[in-house]
């Protein structure tokens, strides 16, 4: 439900004074604005004048530089992204000046869909229908198959991040991370951390990563069968191995994760296999999935770095009481991690 108390907080006349200089419909009038649900880390707001209607982005007030700085990020991405065909909100305009409502915003196109995001089971029919979830699994990875195919350096996106030695640097980077705040033992996490040293993949192509590609992070449209409406929530995209969004998002996926029930979210029960899932993605992105155990490995075991930031918070009391499920889930993910590696037969030399 939308809420306008939050909107007096602008100062419409100036945002309408900048629409107007975007050439953005509705010249002249007062926008209206109101507040949204979601956004992860990010404010949403509807924003309206005759003739326009599209989403605000905007970080909160209490937000420092460095968020202030992502949101640049995700607005330089979206100029980047205008017209390639990965279906997402169209970047309308953009203001990486605070002076304008005291932090870095954009407007984007309003998207008509819903996002499996915070649900607790899938919408009718496919909650009821098991046989009808197929499109949402091959949705899914037709946007990270899209994205992977995307021309990031003819886009402009060539220092948007560091694609050289990138799966070198994973591991030592993200074990001194942890090292900033783990507390307990992670079963799982030095044998994950030895398999992934040695066992990189020999040959990847550089590439834009969503970097938390999940259900969560696309929208379907209201047709049935559902199509691909959009991949939205782009704080973690860099420039790195699109492979990883892909293993990303099968590290609950089946038979292999039949017996993870923290991670898994949604019920996949009726979804195409994952070699149908390997087939589709190869079949649009042109890119092998021969190391797809390595990016599912990692993917967990990163997951589960980043977790325990979050659940580490809780247990010192500076938490949100809804990360207490972190903890459970954490382990789940260092231990299926382990196991996947354990699971795969050493490299010939």
């Amino acid at each position: 439900m939308a809420d306008t108390s939050t909107a007096s907080a602008f100062d419409l006349a100036r945002l309408a004074r900048w629409m107007d200089s975007e050439g953005l419909p509705g010249a002249g009038e007062i926008p209206q604005l109101s507040r949204l649900a979601g956004g992860s880390q990010n404010e949403l707001y509807a924003v309206t004048r005759p003739g326009h209607r599209s989403i605000m982005r905007i970080p909160p007030p209490a937000a420092d530089a460095r968020r202030h700085d992502g949101l640049r990020r995700e607005l330089r991405l979206l100029r980047a992204l205008r017209g390639a065909d990965v279906p997402h909100a169209e970047l309308a305009a953009g203001c990486a000046d605070p002076g304008v409502l005291g932090s870095p915003f954009y407007l984007m196109a309003e998207i008509s869909g819903w996002s499996p995001a915070g649900t607790t089971g899938w919408p009718a029919p496919y909650g009821t229908h098991p046989e009808q979830r197929a499109p949402l699994a091959y949705g899914l990875v037709e946007g990270a198959a899209l994205l992977s195919r995307v021309d990031w350096e003819a886009r402009g996106l060539g220092n948007f991040g560091r694609p050289d030695n990138f799966h070198d640097r994973q591991v030592d980077r993200w074990l001194g991370f942890l090292g900033g705040y783990q507390f307990r033992d992670l079963p799982g996490l030095d044998e994950a951390s030895e398999w992934l040293r040695h066992n990189r993949p020999r040959h990847w192509k550089p590439g834009i990563m969503h970097g938390d590609y999940q259900f969560a992070n696309i929208m379907f449209s209201h047709d049935v069968p559902a199509r691909l409406a959009a991949v939205i929530d782009w704080e973690m995209t860099t420039i790195g191995d699109p492979l990883l969004d892909l293993g990303w998002a099968l590290i609950a996926w089946g038979p292999e994760a039949d017996d993870m029930t923290a991670a898994r979210y949604l019920d996949i029960t009726g979804m195409p296999s994952r070699d149908d899932l390997l087939e589709h993605y190869e079949t649009i992105s042109g890119r092998s999935t021969e190391d797809i155990d390595y990016y599912v490995v990692l993917a967990r075991w990163k997951l589960a770095i980043v977790l325990e930031m979050s659940y580490a918070r809780f247990v010192s009391g500076r938490g949100d009481p809804q990360l207490e499920s972190f903890g459970v889930l954490v382990l789940e993910l260092m231990r299926k991690a382990a196991g996947l590696a354990r699971s795969i037969p050493a490299r010939s030399v």
